[in-house]
């Protein structure tokens, strides 16, 4: 008896469903790539992504996707989503899996 069947006995009239429901985000694509580059201000290192021509509100929605992702700090200024760390590859990967042209400026 697999865990299936055990979920049937208890629970005869729930109904199973098809297909979990993927969640697509609707940020616009653009043709300029988004530019990733690294600072250190203070002392501290940073990773800095600008470049984005789309809504703002899309932006902002990028940032606080790429900052729960990555489980760090950030900001969204002057259209400059800065990220606390040195995190250029994680997010250019992130970034290219979702579709976007990264060009990574800097060491």
């Amino acid at each position: 008896m697999d865990f299936k069947d055990q979920l049937k006995n208890l629970f005869p009239e729930h109904k199973e469903s098809e297909e979990p429901v993927k969640e697509k985000s609707n940020i616009w694509l653009q043709e300029d790539p988004i530019i990733c580059k690294y600072e250190k201000r203070k002392g501290k290192p940073i990773t800095i992504l600008e470049g984005y021509n789309g809504a703002t509100s899309d932006f902002k929605i990028l940032a606080k996707e790429i900052k729960t992702k990555l489980s760090v700090g950030g900001s969204f200024k002057d259209d400059k989503i800065i990220i606390q760390g040195d995190f250029r590859d994680k997010i250019m990967t992130m970034l290219k899996d979702k579709g976007f042209k990264v060009k990574r400026v800097g060491g």
